[in-house]
């Protein structure tokens, strides 16, 4: 017999496994013997008072074993299909390239950056501050950003099937079981490489191609059609459709399209800095207690609010996480955060970024729709002056910064490549640096403890989103005034965060493959 129960345990008996069977034995009152097998539908940790409590809903096997259920995922030969050529080997360009197979076609991948093995050594060179790969880096390479982050999996998207969808391909590739029943998934950057490697062999497997070392560098139109592209600024290659997959960072991608007059949009995005606390005072605000049990993982947080009608929120929270260089330039610098499975280190990081809106830099720069690329990367450019050579960053204590204090000492840091003193408060922008102060202010207020000299902030947080939209068709997917160019993920403006920009894909491949071509 199979019983389905919804309780509430103790974070004891949720996360041992031995524990979680007593505890379900002791609820239908039988042995633990007589329980064959527990299968997780949901798990979430409810931290609103103390102690920590855990929702948890299982089905729970007394008497006989459980059915395998398999994720049907339709793969077959496609090496002599139609080709659809993707740019960028990000979330949306893999599952973009699933979805295909899945369709008949035959995915065609071209990747400016390296492969994951290749890539980990530039990404550890970097780490090191000593040499920047501008097209392998934390931001270029396969996998795209999210490869060395936390491999955050929560959405907000309203597409159940397809975020289904999504956590099966990721899980069938290698990710853990927990996946697919916690509320806030992750995978974490000590896994998710292998998992997106697995995904790339699927590809190949099936027939299709990723291209590593690749970066599109024009495009070859014929009227309202993209007839070839440029690889490399040599190579030029027919296409019947091409998908732009390339990610926010991929500042090149926006500058071609413009120099080929091709529609293009200035959006919100939010840019600030990325602050640090000890884990351990994460854990005592969150859990409001100082005798951390063992059985919680790492506390997360997020922080929304509002100051003078400008939004300031938390980004990309990375409990028991270190702080990464993440800049694509060499006269910029850009910090972001990651997080191992286990969410081990004594650190908690998360961008804390203002609302920036096309108001405030439509007449920066060039004026045009690329201004807010140009807002950007004067702020990366006014981080690099204001840190240390290479990617040593600027940094101030968090209670200094506040209230306009230079930070005579800095606390030990997760930043590899180093962090140096800098007054923050007097050369971010005001609507950055005027904004964050008040709003740790108000922080402070409401989340007693917060708001520390022991946490520190270090700049800069730029790359949140993209500052360009690529206007598409709400139907077909396709660019508003080509036909065969589908821009697609983050870098198009249509999504944020792994879990979207992996929907949007299989939503850009389902479009194409409707066209029955």
């Amino acid at each position: 017999m199979v019983h389905n129960i919804k309780t509430v345990l103790s974070p004891h008996d949720a996360f041992n496994p031995e524990a979680t069977t007593a505890a379900l034995a002791r609820h239908l009152k039988i042995e633990a013997s007589h329980i064959r097998a527990v299968r997780w539908i949901s798990r979430s940790i409810d931290s609103r008072k103390f102690p920590a409590k855990i929702h948890a809903t299982l089905d729970v096997y007394v008497g006989e074993n459980p059915k395998k259920e398999a994720f049907d995922y339709q793969m077959q030969n496609i090496e002599n299909a139609v080709e659809v050529h993707i740019t960028g080997a990000g979330p949306a360009g893999y599952f973009a390239a699933l979805e295909l197979i899945e369709q008949g076609f035959k995915p065609v991948i071209f990747e400016r950056g390296k492969d994951i093995s290749n890539r980990k050594r530039d990404v550890a060179t970097l780490s090191r501050n000593q040499e920047l790969n501008p097209d392998s880096n934390y931001a270029f390479g396969e996998g795209g950003a999210g490869t060395f982050s936390d491999g955050k999996l929560y959405t907000r998207s309203k597409k159940k099937e397809e975020i289904r969808k999504v956590l099966n391909l990721f899980h069938l590739h290698g990710a853990q079981d927990e996946i697919l029943y916690e509320t806030h998934p992750h995978i974490g950057t000590d896994i998710l490489p292998a998992v997106i490697e697995n995904m790339r062999k699927t590809i190949q497997n099936a027939g299709g191609k990723v291209l590593f070392d690749h970066k599109v560098t024009n495009l070859f139109f014929e009227g309202n059609t993209v007839v070839a592209i440029e690889v490399n600024n040599s190579l030029k290659i027919s296409v019947q459709n091409l998908i732009l997959a390339t990610g926010h960072s991929a500042h090149n991608i926006y500058e071609m399209l413009n120099n080929n007059k091709i529609a293009l949009e200035s959006k919100g995005f939010a840019m600030g800095v990325r602050i640090e606390h000890p884990q351990e005072l994460i854990n005592s605000i969150q859990y409001h207690t100082h005798k951390y049990d063992k059985w919680l993982p790492a506390a997360t947080y997020a922080i929304t609010q509002q100051i003078n009608n400008r939004g300031v929120y938390s980004f990309c929270m990375c409990p028991g996480g270190i702080i990464v260089p993440a800049t694509t330039e060499t006269d910029g610098t850009v910090v972001n955060g990651m997080s191992n499975s286990n969410r081990n280190s004594e650190f908690a990081n998360s961008g804390l970024v203002v609302e920036i809106r096309p108001d405030d830099f439509q007449n920066y720069g060039r004026a045009n729709a690329l201004s807010g690329l140009d807002f950007q990367r004067n702020l990366e450019q006014m981080a690099f002056n204001n840190g240390g050579s290479g990617q040593i960053a600027p940094a101030q204590r968090m209670y200094d910064f506040a209230k306009g204090r230079i930070s005579g000492s800095l606390p030990k840091c997760s930043y590899m490549p180093g962090v140096i003193s800098s007054p923050m408060n007097l050369w971010l922008p005001d609507i950055i640096g005027k904004t964050l102060q008040q709003g740790f202010l108000s922080i402070g207020k409401r989340i007693p403890g917060f708001l520390t000299n022991d946490a520190l902030i270090v700049g800069v947080e730029s790359r949140t989103s993209s500052p360009v939209r690529i206007p598409r068709d709400k139907e077909t997917y396709n660019h508003i005034a080509v036909s065969n160019l589908y821009p697609c993920g983050e870098g198009a403006g249509y999504a944020g965060g792994i879990v979207s920009s992996a929907i949007d894909g299989i939503l850009v491949a389902r479009a194409i493959g409707f066209k029955k071509l």
